[in-house]
């Protein structure tokens, strides 16, 4: 059963088309990553699924309800945290989320145990009761997750989840996420970190100009692309297009140069046997290396071999 449905979905603004006959299927209780490149039109794929906004043409269906349809329905059976937090600067944690319980009529009680139970799973017991205006960053955006889940909605829709987050608050949401999926939820995850979605989807959707143009598992699209990377560092930075220049021979395709880091990528075939002939060429012409790897392709592979650049830490609403 596809809970999240959308088919032919196009978006307009003025002259820009933010989508332009968007597809996707969600299956029950999966993680479906949507990736794209900055200004690709995830936000606007995520708005329209949550009721924020409506789609020019084609149609979304969530939980078999047609989103433009009864929007409110839909509310019911949704949690939706976007990319700014959502909260309220001059209540405290504790507070934000009783008021989200009550307003989802949880009664008096329910609200405030559910507020206890989410502040202690986001590590945000100890300032419960300050103000969330003292709150950094990362804490305000644990508190926004929190209140989508307060509802217990067995449908997430999560966007950017992790942006500005250290590095351990990362992993731990990413915990809570597979928890929630664990227990039956299906969540919608757009996300500008690669290894996120690498780790956490179950199916993933290269979005670009608001167009689907790649869909699959990560290890299903790092396949399209095909091969291995040799993957090499010059401890002088001027060396590299020398580099370039004898591992020219053994590429199978276009190479990707890092000038500021030293750095070059080169797809091959072949595995360790041309990696190893590869050294021997570099050593014979003099170029020091400071750093080598043999590699399967990443998903930021993917992302230049299917727009043709990188994908961006943050993206304009679009």
């Amino acid at each position: 059963m596809h809970i999240i449905e959308v088919s032919g979905l196009v978006k307009r603004y003025k002259n820009v088309t933010a989508l332009a006959g968007l597809d996707l299927a969600v299956p029950k209780g999966t993680i479906l990553g949507l990736l794209g490149p900055n200004g690709a039109g995830k936000t606007t794929a995520v708005s329209i699924l949550t009721t924020l906004i409506e789609a020019d043409e084609g149609s979304a269906f969530v939980d078999g309800i047609d989103v433009a349809a009864e929007p409110g329905r839909v509310r019911e059976r949704i949690g939706l945290s976007g990319q700014y937090a959502a909260v309220d600067q001059d209540l405290t944690g504790f507070e934000n989320l009783d008021m989200i319980g009550r307003l989802y009529r949880l009664g008096k009680r329910r609200a405030r145990e559910r507020a206890r139970e989410l502040l202690s799973v986001f590590d945000l017991t100890e300032a419960a009761d300050r103000s969330v205006k003292t709150y950094s960053g990362g804490m305000r955006r644990r508190l926004d997750l929190a209140g989508a889940l307060v509802a217990r909605p067995p449908i997430l829709f999560l966007d950017e989840p992790t942006t500005g987050l250290d590095p351990r608050s990362r992993i731990d949401l990413w915990g809570v996420i597979r928890e929630l999926v664990a227990e039956g939820a299906t969540l919608l995850l757009t996300t500008q970190y690669l290894e996120e979605a690498d780790r956490l989807a179950d199916d993933i959707v290269v979005i670009d100009h608001g167009r689907g143009i790649a869909h699959g598992t990560a290890d299903e699209l790092k396949e399209m692309i095909g091969g291995e990377r040799i993957e090499v560092t010059t401890p002088d930075h001027s060396q590299i297009d020398d580099a370039r220049s004898v591992l020219a021979e053994f590429a199978v395709g276009d190479m990707r140069m890092d000038p500021k880091h030293g750095t070059l990528v080169v797809p091959i075939t072949g595995g360790a046997p041309v990696l190893t002939r590869a050294l021997r060429a570099l050593d014979s012409a003099g170029i020091e290396i400071s750093d080598v790897g043999l590699r399967r392709p990443t998903l930021d592979d993917v992302f230049l071999s299917l727009t043709g650049h990188a994908a961006e830490e943050s993206e304009v609403s679009a």
